[in-house]
């Protein structure tokens, strides 16, 4: 018998004063059997720093050829790709020539360090790629603050980002390790 997703609501206020984009959206989360509160809380929060009304929640883990979100624009292009985790190279190619714009937030600590050492110079000459790495501390404060229903609030300013709920508040700390070049 199969396992069944769980869902996880979550409202999200997101004051972004970077790109000024100001928005309340209330998610459905699905976290699928295998996935762990940490890759979830990554993925709400790869919403947050990307919030658009066109980007949405895709099948990602579950489905081979979706990434975990992404933007279409209104003919079903994609403008945006994002992926969580390590993805493979071959899965990162794809979506390059699929997508406008790839962005993969990978984690994971000394785990990332290499799966990043072993794959970049296979993605050197992806101008539409920007991989960035957030540090274990941060992953695993925002895996705390997973519930079934969620209120969040989503600070950014001057490339930092906070998200908070009525049990804690967690800096994102990341590192970009490859950007998309102008005009991505």
């Amino acid at each position: 018998m199969a396992l069944k997703a769980t869902i996880f609501k979550a409202d999200l206020q997101i004051s972004d004063m970077d790109r000024h984009y100001y928005a309340n959206h209330a998610l459905t989360l699905a976290r699928h059997p295998s996935e762990t509160d940490e890759r979830m809380m990554v993925r709400l929060f790869a919403f947050a720093r990307h919030a658009h009304e066109y980007l949405a929640f895709a099948r990602g883990i579950s489905e081979a050829d979706e990434p975990d979100l992404w933007q279409k624009d209104l003919t079903g292009a994609i403008d945006l790709w994002i992926e969580v985790g390590l993805p493979d190279e071959k899965r990162i190619l794809k979506a390059s020539g699929r997508a406008a714009q790839v962005v993969v937030y990978c984690y994971g600590g000394n785990a990332a360090n290499l799966w990043w050492a072993a794959i970049s110079p296979k993605l050197a000459r992806l101008n539409n790629l920007t991989v960035i790495n957030l540090a274990p501390d941060s992953t695993r404060a925002l895996a705390l603050l997973a519930q079934r229903n969620m209120q969040l609030n989503c600070v950014v300013q001057d490339n930092e980002i906070w998200l908070s709920t009525d049990t804690g508040t967690v800096k994102v700390e990341f590192t970009p390790l490859k950007e998309a070049h102008a005009g991505y």
